[in-house]
């Protein structure tokens, strides 16, 4: 039985060699690319089960390479990681803007690595729940495939939005905080990353909702955090 594969794209080889080994050892197979343009074509050649992508790339950065991935039928759905040295907030909020799925700053733990690996791809299998459908305004989501559509339109969600989703529409007229869906969600210690739920909210807003100026499912409790409403239902 093949390995599930995980794509490196980082022009560190020495770095690449490490992530290489722990993931080996970690029972994933690796493979590599050393600038964007092969990393773009490695990921549509191989469909990759996730892709640990580097900021700072020869020929094309990694937030064009995110960027470019996320509007490929092929690729849009493969979980991204970005790895930079960077770590202004405005290096990580742009990367998530683009579609990635997490963000780790270099100098990071393999443990740590892995940890945040494992946090996403737990929640790419079969949903462990009774098949479902749960329908608000024109959007119906399908647990059992793991499917949400807009006037019976595809929506395509990343895995977080998906995950941020589910959680809001599961405590439905309860208010969340912001603290509370990034350990949720993200599955690790998030310490002051409340910018991350925000992004993600807007996100789900601009393909949910018919006004995501002003929403009305999805509810900012201002200074606290969300809350699914579900006045209408």
């Amino acid at each position: 039985m093949s390995k599930d594969k995980i794509l490196i794209i980082d022009d560190e080889e020495h770095i690449v060699e490490l992530i290489r080994y722990n993931l080996e050892n970690a029972g994933y197979d690796a493979i590599e690319a050393y600038n964007g343009t092969d990393g773009i074509k490695l990921a549509k050649q191989e469909k990759p089960l996730l892709i640990l992508l580097d900021v700072m790339l020869p020929v094309m950065d990694g937030l064009d390479v995110c960027r470019n991935l996320r509007k490929d039928e092929s690729t849009k759905s493969i979980p991204i990681i970005m790895l930079t040295a960077k770590s202004e907030e405005i290096d990580k909020i742009l990367g998530l803007e683009l579609g990635a799925d997490d963000y780790i700053t270099k100098p990071f733990s393999v443990r740590e690595l892995l940890a945040r690996i494992k946090a996403v791809l737990r929640r790419t299998g079969p949903d462990t729940e009774d098949a479902a459908t749960f329908a608000f305004s024109d959007v119906v989501i399908d647990y059992d495939k793991h499917l949400v559509t807009k006037n019976n339109i595809k929506v395509d969600l990343t895995l977080k939005e998906y995950e941020l989703l589910d959680i809001l529409i599961k405590n439905r007229g309860r208010v969340l905080k912001r603290d509370l869906l990034l350990d949720k969600i993200w599955g690790y210690e998030y310490v002051g990353e409340t910018r991350t739920v925000d992004v993600h909210i807007r996100h789900l807003r601009q393909k949910l909702e018919d006004d995501d100026k002003n929403p009305t499912f999805i509810e900012t409790v201002r200074g606290i955090g969300y809350r699914f409403n579900d006045l209408e239902l």
